[in-house]
C-alpha cells in the first residue's frame, strides 16, 4: 500500500481503464490542455491524443449528447461537468436518453457512459458552483450514482463505473481532492462494487449513515463525541447513492438502535428522508429512538465561507444533532 491523493487515485483509474480498453475516451470543457480545472485529467492528452482526450466548447447539451450516442454506439465515454450544477443545462440528454434508453430499446441498446465532476461546497465558490445534486439523480431509475469519499474508493468505484455497462453519476466532492489515503500499488487491478456500503469506524450507540466529504467532517466529530462525552458512533459509509445498501445500513441499526442520515444536499426530499423512510418500512423494530436526517438548511449557499459552513451539516452541525438524540 502507498499514500497517495484522491486526486491522483481518480486519474490513475482514467488512465489506467484508458490503457486496458480502446473504446474509453474523456471529453469535457478544458480537460485536455489545460489538464482539468482541478488538474484531475492532467496529462492524459500527452499520452492519449486529442482523439481520446476532447477539449469541448462550453456547450455542456452538446458534448453530453455526443458521449451518450458514442456510448450508444458502443464506445465508454467519461464526460466531465466542471461543476455538477450545470448538469441543468443537458439533463434532457442525461435523464430522458441516457437513462431511459436501455428500457425503451427493450433491452437492446446499453449506455455504458461515466459522467464526473465535483460537486458541494466548502470552497466558497457561491450558489451556482456548490449543489449536491445525489438526489435529484436518484429519482432516474437506469442511472447509477456513486460518491467515494477516500482515495482508495475513488480509484475502484471509478473503474467499476467504467466497465458498468449503463451509466453512472461519479461525485467527486471538491473537499476531497487533496486528501490523503492508502491505495494499492498501480500493478494492482482492484474494484470497489458499486451498491455496497463500508463501516468506516465501528461503535456501539448510535449509526450515522453518510458519503463523501461529510464522512470526513462525521469521523471527527466521532472522536470528539467519544472524547467529550463517551458516545461511541458507528459511521457507515454508504459510497453509492444508487443502488442504496439498506442492508448495510439496517445492520448497523440492529447493533445500535439509532440512526442519523447525513448528507450536504438539502434535508427536504434528500437521500436521508429516504433512508429514514426505508428503515421505518422494513425495520421499524430496530430502532430504540426516533431516527433522523441531517441536512443542508433550506437556502442557496452563499460566498461568505461562514455563513456557508453555518448552513451545512459539518461536524458542529453533526455533533448538535447526535447529542439531541441521545438525550
Amino acid at each position: 500500500m502507498r499514500k497517495t491523493t484522491f486526486i491522483q487515485a481518480i486519474n490513475e483509474a482514467l488512465r489506467e481503464e484508458m490503457q486496458r480498453d480502446e473504446r474509453v475516451f474523456l471529453i469535457g470543457e478544458d480537460i485536455g490542455h489545460y489538464g482539468g480545472l482541478f488538474r484531475v485529467t492532467r496529462n492524459l492528452l500527452d499520452e492519449f491524443g486529442e482523439r481520446r482526450v476532447i477539449d469541448t466548447p462550453i456547450s455542456e447539451q452538446g458534448f453530453m449528447g455526443m458521449a451518450v450516442g458514442a456510448a450508444m454506439a458502443g464506445l465508454r465515454p467519461i464526460v466531465e461537468l466542471m461543476y455538477m450544477d450545470f448538469y441543468l443545462v443537458c439533463a434532457d440528454q442525461i435523464f430522458n436518453q441516457a437513462a431511459k434508453m436501455h428500457y425503451m430499446t427493450g433491452g437492446l441498446l446499453n449506455v455504458p457512459m461515466v459522467i464526473r465532476g465535483q460537486q458541494g461546497g466548502g470552497k466558497g465558490y457561491g450558489s451556482q458552483h456548490s449543489s449536491s445534486v445525489e438526489s435529484t439523480f436518484a429519482q432516474f431509475p437506469g442511472i447509477k450514482v456513486v460518491a467515494p469519499s477516500t482515495p482508495y474508493d475513488a480509484k475502484g468505484l471509478l473503474v467499476s463505473a467504467i466497465r458498468d455497462e449503463n451509466p453512472v453519476l461519479f461525485l467527486e466532492h471538491k473537499m476531497l481532492y487533496f486528501t490523503r489515503g492508502e491505495l494499492p500499488d498501480a500493478e494492482v487491478d482492484y474494484t470497489v462494487p458499486i451498491g455496497k456500503s463500508e463501516v468506516k469506524r465501528a461503535g456501539k450507540d448510535l449509526t450515522l449513515a453518510t458519503f463523501g466529504y461529510t464522512l470526513l467532517q462525521a469521523l471527527e466529530a466521532a472522536e470528539e463525541l467519544q472524547a467529550e462525552q463517551g458516545i461511541d458512533l458507528e459511521i457507515v459509509d454508504l459510497r453509492s447513492i444508487t443502488p442504496l445498501d439498506m442492508e448495510g445500513v439496517l445492520t448497523s441499526v440492529a447493533r445500535t438502535g439509532r440512526l442519523l442520515a447525513v448528507h450536504e444536499s438539502q434535508s427536504n426530499a434528500g437521500i436521508g428522508a429516504e433512508i429514514v423512510a426505508r428503515t421505518y418500512e422494513e425495520a421499524p423494530y430496530l430502532l430504540k429512538a426516533p431516527a433522523r436526517r441531517l441536512g443542508m438548511a433550506p437556502a442557496s449557499l452563499p460566498v461568505s465561507k461562514p455563513l456557508e459552513e453555518e448552513l451545512l451539516p459539518w461536524k458542529r452541525n453533526i455533533k448538535a444533532a447526535v447529542l439531541e438524540m441521545m438525550k
